[in-house]
């Protein structure tokens, strides 16, 4: 048994029975999350998602180059009198982009396509809003019953969305039954129907943000807007929608993209008078056989795009650098 010394030099043995005192062992642990073994840790794992990320993120940027290389230069390019496309260096189709006509069906285009983002912000704000706050366990099933019929064929269902709005159509039926519509009241054909269609077409985009945006709200912050502003209205106005705008501008930018460039709704639901950009690339590419003037509206079309994109990324920048203060 070891004994100790007290300040006099003198040996002074442990009582009897009590536990010898030991030296601790080295804490493994406490070596082992060194600030040095977690930053190596920290950095391990960025390494593997680059590395898993790696082959798609080349895969899709290289297709993406090699397309828009090959849609820019044929811009420039001339046709054959076989209509057969020649690269070349011919900036006719990009001076012909000013007519007068281009211009009206790309301004069109931008119309449909905003005013389906604002139709569409309005079906889904309540319908997010209902499966969110108040779905309970029921949320799931909801989303699915949403998601699910969107799977299908786009275009099998703009046949039969064009059925529902055809003048002998149930909706027609309906409407005339009950005295809001004559025999001459028709919806397929005008500008109304292509929009019908590109907000049954895309307006899931718009309620999946939304969803996920309320999902992450915290419903503290709606209570308090009723004990401030009162009504139900106003504290949707001042409450949920600015805590869920970042949802709402994902949704508008998921609407907006596809609804500038699509051609199957008005082709399906429109006139000669309703034709959008989308319409007008087909024609060129597979009926026109006039491909550089089809890459050159392309072109067009993707830098509007472009610019919607940016003022979104910008804006959601903005955002974050306010969250951070």
């Amino acid at each position: 048994m070891a004994t100790r010394s007290n300040r006099t030099g003198t040996a002074v043995r442990p009582p009897q029975g009590a536990a010898e005192p030991t030296t601790p062992p080295p804490d493994r642990t406490r070596h082992e999350s060194t600030p040095r073994a977690r930053t190596r840790t920290r950095t391990r794992q960025p390494r593997l998602w680059t590395w898993l990320l790696l082959p798609g993120t080349l895969w899709m940027t290289g297709f993406l180059v090699v397309s828009l290389l090959l849609v820019a230069t044929l811009a420039l390019g001339t046709t054959d009198p076989l209509g057969n496309p020649r690269f070349g260096l011919n900036f006719a189709n990009l001076t012909a982009l000013a007519d007068p006509a281009y211009r009206t069906v790309l301004l069109r285009s931008l119309g449909y396509a905003l005013i389906t983002c604002l139709i569409s912000l309005a079906v889904a704000y309540p319908v997010a809003y209902a499966i969110a706050l108040r779905g309970g366990r029921f949320k799931n099933l909801l989303i699915a019953a949403i998601v699910v019929p969107f799977f299908a064929n786009y275009l099998v269902r703009m046949y039969g969305w064009s059925v529902v709005l055809s003048d002998d159509g149930p909706l027609l039926r309906a409407l005339r039954a009950i005295g809001f519509a004559d025999d001459g009241t028709k919806i397929l054909q005008t500008g109304a129907g292509v929009i019908a269609g590109l907000v049954y077409g895309f307006v899931v985009f718009m309620i999946i943000p939304l969803y996920a945006a309320m999902e992450r709200m915290d419903t503290s912050l709606i209570e308090a807007g009723r004990d401030l502003y009162g009504g139900p209205l106003r504290t949707f106005l001042f409450v949920t929608v600015p805590a869920t705008r970042q949802g709402a501008a994902a949704g508008c930018v998921l609407v907006f993209l596809p609804a500038m460039g699509d051609f199957v709704s008005a082709q399906l639901m429109g006139g000669p008078d309703q034709i959008m950009i989308g319409n007008l690339i087909q024609d060129k590419f597979f009926q026109g056989q006039n491909w550089p003037l089809g890459s050159a509206l392309t072109m067009l079309l993707m830098a509007v795009l472009f610019f919607g994109m940016l003022g979104y990324l910008r804006r959601t920048r903005k955002d974050e650098a306010e969250a951070a203060r």
